[in-house]
C-alpha cells in the first residue's frame, strides 16, 4: 500500500496543496486529475521520491516496488530495446549483471559460488527465469517487431520509443504503477491494449491523464487537485464530474436559501425589535441569525470556457459536394456528399492528408484534380491544427485581435466575448504573439463564435486544451444545429460529435453513417 500522510507543497507564496491525506491500495487505479498549473504532475513527482514535499512523508511498504513511466525518451539511447524494459526492474537486471560478471571470471572462489547461489534464489523470487520471455511479449503486445529487440533505442524511432518506455513501466508486475499522460502519441490499437491491460492489472494505479474516455475505462477513483487539496472520489470521470457539479450547485442553492432567510430575519428584527409585543419574537428571530450559516464558496483552480456555437443563416438542402478530389502525393479520387444533419468524423493514419483535404475545401490549398462545391447558403468557418499565421509576430493586443473578426468593435463587446473565453481584466491586453497553445485555440474558438458559420471544420481541436476547456468544446458541439467535419485524437470527442465516419488513406475507403466507436468496431478493432 502506498500513503501518503499530511503532504504539503508550495512554490515561493504559492500553494499547489496542503495536508493531503490518501491511502491508495491494490486493485484500484486512482486518475489525478485537476486544472493546468494545480499541481498534478508534481503530485506524481512527490509520490515517485523526485520531489521532497516541505511537510509530511509518502510512505512505500518496502517490499513493494514502484514503477514510473519515464518521459526522457533519450535516457536509454545506450541501451538495446529489449534490455530498457527490463530496467524497468532495476533490481532484477542487477541481479543479473552481477550474475554475469561471477560467471564470466577466471578465478571462481567458493565465496563466489555462496553469492553466485544467493542472486540466483532472488532471482528466481522475481521472476527472473521469465523476465527475458515477459518483456518481448510486452514488447509484441505494443507492436514492436521482433527484429528492434536487440537495436539500441539510440536507433529506433520516437513513435516506438513512447511504446518501449510504456512497456518498461509495465514490466514485472509492479506493486504501484505511476502513468504521466501514458496515452500521448499512441495509436487507437496500442491506447486500447493499454486499457485492457490496466483493467486487468491487480495492483495500484495512479495516472495523470487528459484523455476523457481512458479516464472512464480504466479509473476507479479520481483525486481532483483543487482548492489547495487532494480529494478522492470513487467512480470514474464522468462520475466524477457530474457529483462535482451537482455537490457546486447544491452549495449555490443553499447558500441562496441561507441569505433569502437571513434577509427576512434581519427585516423582521428591524421592524419589531422595539415593539414590545413581538419582542420574543424578534429575540428568538437573533439566534436564529446568529446560528445562520452561509459557507464560503472557494475560488476553484478549475476554469471552464462558455462554448456556444449559433450560425446566422439557415441551411439549405444543398451543402457540401466533392466529386474525386484529388492531391497528388497525399489522396486521390475522393467523394463524398454533406447532408443537413452530418456532423462528419474524417479519420487517416496520414494526418497530413486531413490537413490538406480541409486547406483545400477552405480556398487555402488547391487541388491536383476534381472539384468541390459549397452550397450558397454555406458560411464555413476553420479551426486549422497549425495556427501561426494568425499569431506569430502579431503585436496586436488580444481585444484588438479579435476585434478583426467581430461585427461588433466596441472594446466592451470584444471584452465579452474574450472573458466567456477566460480572458478577463489585464488578460485581455496581453499580445496575441505571446500567448500559449492553450490560450491561441481559445482565441480561435471566440473568432469561430463571432463568425456565426453554419458549417464548421476541426483539425484536432483538443490540442493544448485542458479537461475543462476539452469538456466546454465538446457540449458546445454536441449542442451545434449545423454541420461539422472534425478530426481530432480525442476519442470522447469523436464518439460523442461525430455521426458519420469517412475514413481515407490514399483514397476514401469508408463512410458509414456510425459514432467513432462503431467504426472503430468495424475496421481498426474487429
Amino acid at each position: 500500500m502506498l500513503q501518503v500522510s499530511n503532504v504539503s507543497l508550495q512554490f515561493g507564496s504559492r500553494k499547489l496543496f496542503e495536508d493531503v491525506n490518501i491511502k491508495f491500495t491494490k486493485g484500484n487505479c486512482y486518475g489525478v486529475i485537476g486544472a493546468n498549473g494545480a499541481g498534478k504532475s508534481t503530485f506524481l513527482r512527490i509520490l515517485s521520491g523526485e520531489l521532497e514535499p516541505q511537510k509530511g512523508e509518502v510512505i512505500l511498504d518496502k517490499n513493494e516496488r514502484m514503477s514510473v513511466l519515464k518521459q526522457d525518451q533519450n535516457a536509454f539511447d545506450d541501451e538495446t530495446v529489449l534490455r530498457t524494459v527490463m530496467l524497468g526492474h532495476k533490481r532484477l537486471v542487477e541481479i543479473m549483471d552481477e550474475k554475469d560478471a561471477l560467471y564470466a571470471k577466471e578465478d571462481f572462489s567458493d565465496e563466489d559460488g555462496i553469492r553466485a547461489a544467493d542472486l540466483e534464489n532472488e532471482f528466481a523470487e522475481l521472476g527472473g527465469w521469465d523476465a527475458e520471455s515477459e518483456a518481448e511479449k510486452l514488447l509484441s503486445a505494443l507492436e514492436i517487431p521482433p527484429e528492434h529487440n536487440e537495436m539500441k533505442m539510440g536507433e529506433i524511432d520516437a513513435k516506438e520509443k513512447v511504446k518501449i518506455l510504456l512497456a518498461q513501466a509495465l514490466f514485472g508486475n509492479p506493486d504501484v504503477l505511476l502513468l504521466d499522460e501514458p496515452t500521448n502519441n499512441l495509436d487507437i490499437r496500442t491506447t486500447e491494449w493499454l486499457e485492457n491491460f490496466l483493467m486487468d492489472f491487480e495492483n495500484t494505479i495512479i495516472i495523470v491523464s487528459h484523455n476523457r474516455y481512458f479516464l472512464n475505462k480504466v479509473c476507479t477513483h479520481i483525486c481532483d487537485v483543487d482548492y489547495g487539496k487532494i480529494n478522492v472520489y470513487v467512480g470514474n470521470y464522468d462520475f466524477w464530474y457530474r457529483t462535482s457539479q451537482l455537490i457546486a450547485r447544491q452549495q449555490k442553492e443553499q447558500n441562496k436559501k441561507a441569505e433569502q432567510r437571513a434577509k427576512e430575519l434581519q427585516d423582521f428584527i428591524a421592524r419589531f425589535s422595539a415593539n414590545a409585543s413581538k419582542s420574543k419574537q424578534a429575540t428568538a428571530r437573533k439566534k436564529e441569525l446568529e446560528k445562520l450559516t452561509i459557507s464560503d464558496i472557494k475560488v476553484s483552480s478549475r476554469k471552464y470556457p462558455y462554448i456556444n456555437f449559433k450560425y446566422d443563416r439557415e441551411i439549405g438542402n444543398d451543402i457540401l459536394f466533392v466529386e474525386n478530389l484529388t492531391k497528388e502525393g497525399y489522396f486521390e479520387n475522393v467523394s463524398f456528399t454533406v447532408g443537413r444533419d452530418d456532423k462528419i468524423g474524417i479519420v487517416s493514419k496520414n494526418s497530413k492528408a486531413v490537413t490538406m483535404l480541409y486547406d483545400i475545401l477552405m480556398g487555402n490549398e488547391q487541388a491536383t484534380s476534381g472539384y468541390f462545391k459549397w452550397g450558397k447558403t454555406i458560411i464555413p468557418t476553420y479551426l486549422p491544427q497549425n495556427n501561426d499565421s494568425y499569431f506569430v509576430g502579431c503585436d496586436l493586443s488580444l481585444v484588438d485581435w479579435l476585434s478583426r473578426y467581430s461585427y461588433d468593435h466596441y472594446e466592451e463587446f470584444v471584452r465579452g466575448w474574450l472573458g466567456r473565453m477566460l480572458f478577463s481584466g489585464e488578460e485581455a491586453l496581453k499580445k496575441a504573439s505571446v500567448i500559449s497553445g492553450g490560450e491561441r485555440v481559445r482565441c480561435m474558438l471566440s473568432k469561430m463564435m463571432l463568425e456565426g458559420g453554419n458549417f464548421m471544420i476541426f483539425d484536432e481541436p483538443t490540442n493544448h486544451l485542458d479537461l475543462e476547456s476539452i469538456t466546454s468544446l465538446n457540449d458546445g458541439l454536441v449542442a451545434f444545429k449545423g454541420c461539422i467535419l472534425i478530426t481530432s485524437h480525442d476519442r470522447e470527442l469523436m464518439n460523442t460529435v461525430a455521426n458519420r465516419i469517412i475514413e481515407i488513406e490514399d483514397t476514401k475507403v469508408y463512410d458509414r453513417p456510425v459514432n467513432y466507436d462503431g467504426y472503430l468496431e468495424e475496421t481498426v478493432l474487429k
